[in-house]
């Protein structure tokens, strides 16, 4: 080993972990952003949350330059990482204000129960911000005793949920170690995926990657974060544009972009309201709108109308559409966004209807088949057939959904929606 190089451990905390009940989805990823800046990587430990945790932190601070800690850092008794940490930096857990302040404003009078918490640090060590959820992370220095050959260890702490992890993770902690390791930072391009397998990305950069370029992908709820670093920056987004023409281009867009987000957003900024008529997705479009802060200020309805007498007598769809076209058809969604938007009075509706599966498909219309419809006060009414493939239930329904906030944003700032979706192989 080159000892110039700096020695990291990872400890990757929770009991749901170490039983089976979920899968660890961090040390791949930061594993390879450490060997990449030119750490070597001493251990990678899944550990509950118990005694053994304390055990196990006490051994690697002696042998290592840098500790990641994720987990533990929830409400409840048994997240025990800042009392550990805390512990082995012999300070006390002190009341962060900012992050008491921040918290308070997202959850109210609650924080004051077992939440309170999460706003307490270790005394010296600095908050890692967490957009995504209500733990900050935070990271200090720790000091060994005077003959170990490590008589500092840096210390990172972030919470365990990958939505929460993983932006910290690239945002914050990933340019302290580039730092740590004495290397300029990385330039690194940062690419939104939607829509399209993570196996099937990686295949195609893999295809069109150069010698020098070093790329990862990380799986998130509604999209797939792709990294792209190394050679010149015109080799970078030569790379990018050959896998945005592969897979479509309006499923790979630059920089950190959520589909509802961005829908919500531009509602919000043309003060329009939107109906949903769902059929295959059972709600999940207006789940989602609804998920978002401020939604009342432009969500109106959502109606699911699963049967097909659901969307004659609540929709006012016409009973010989369904007869002569189906249910999963353009002449039906067209008619279901258009009359839903009439009957909320909304500015903007969206239609879905489709095939989920497992069965229910024919030779004409397999599993996967879904028809959306958008309708508009500004625009026509037109409708969409996309052909998912099928990896259960409720990946169609959850694409379906998310097809529907995309091709929705880009319907509304007119883009021509057929010819968009002739470029979409791999979905």
């Amino acid at each position: 080993m080159n000892e110039h190089k700096k020695i990291a451990s990872l400890l990757i905390i929770g009991t749901e972990i170490t039983r089976g009940i979920i899968t660890d989805k961090h040390a791949q990823i930061i594993t390879k952003e450490l060997v990449n800046i030119g750490f070597h990587v001493n251990r990678i430990e899944i550990v509950p949350d118990d005694e053994l945790l304390e055990k196990e932190f006490n051994v690697v601070i002696q042998e290592t330059d840098v500790v990641i800690l994720t987990g533990g850092l929830g409400p409840t008794s048994d997240d025990m990482t800042r009392n550990i940490v805390a512990q082995a930096a012999h300070v006390p857990l002190v009341r962060h204000e900012e992050a008491y302040t921040h918290l308070y404003e997202r959850i109210g009078d609650r924080i004051n129960g077992a939440n309170i918490r999460q706003v307490y640090f270790p005394k010296g060590f600095s908050i890692i911000e967490n957009d995504n959820g209500t733990a900050p992370g935070f990271y200090g220095d720790i000091k060994n005793e005077k003959d170990s050959d490590h008589p500092y260890v840096k210390v990172f702490a972030l919470p365990g949920p990958p939505r929460e992890m993983h932006p910290m993770f690239y945002r914050s902690v990933l340019p302290l170690l580039e730092k740590i390791a004495h290397k300029e930072a990385v330039e690194r391009d940062e690419y939104s995926v939607f829509l399209t397998p993570e196996s099937k990305l990686e295949d195609i950069v893999a295809s069109f990657a150069p010698k020098g370029i070093i790329w990862g992908t990380r799986a998130q709820e509604h999209r797939i974060s792709l990294y792209i670093s190394g050679n010149t920056r015109e080799e970078r987004e030569t790379l990018a544009t050959k896998v945005q023409q592969a897979i479509g281009p309006e499923l790979m867009v630059r920089g950190e972009v959520e589909v509802l987000t961005r829908f919500t957003q531009y509602l919000k900024d043309k003060n329009f309201t939107i109906s949903c008529a769902e059929s295959c997705t059972g709600g999940l479009l207006g789940k989602l709108l609804t998920d978002e802060d401020g939604s009342s200020s432009f969500f109106h309805s959502s109606i699911v109308t699963y049967a097909d007498h659901a969307k004659i007598t609540l929709l006012g769809v016409d009973e010989k559409l369904i007869e002569k076209y189906g249910a999963v058809s353009l002449e039906v969604v067209k008619q279901m966004s258009h009359n839903v938007r009439m009957l909320s009075e909304s500015d903007v509706s969206i239609s879905i209807s489709g095939i989920a599966g497992p069965g229910g498909g024919s030779e004409e219309k397999p599993v996967g088949t879904v028809c959306i419809g958008f309708s508009s006060k500004e625009r026509e009414t037109i409708a969409v057939k996309l052909n998912f493939s099928s990896y259960g239930r409720a990946s169609v329904r959850r694409r379906a959904a998310v097809s529907a906030l995309l091709l929705g944003y880009l319907y509304l700032n007119e883009a021509d929606l057929l010819d968009i979706l002739s470029s979409w192989q791999y979905i």
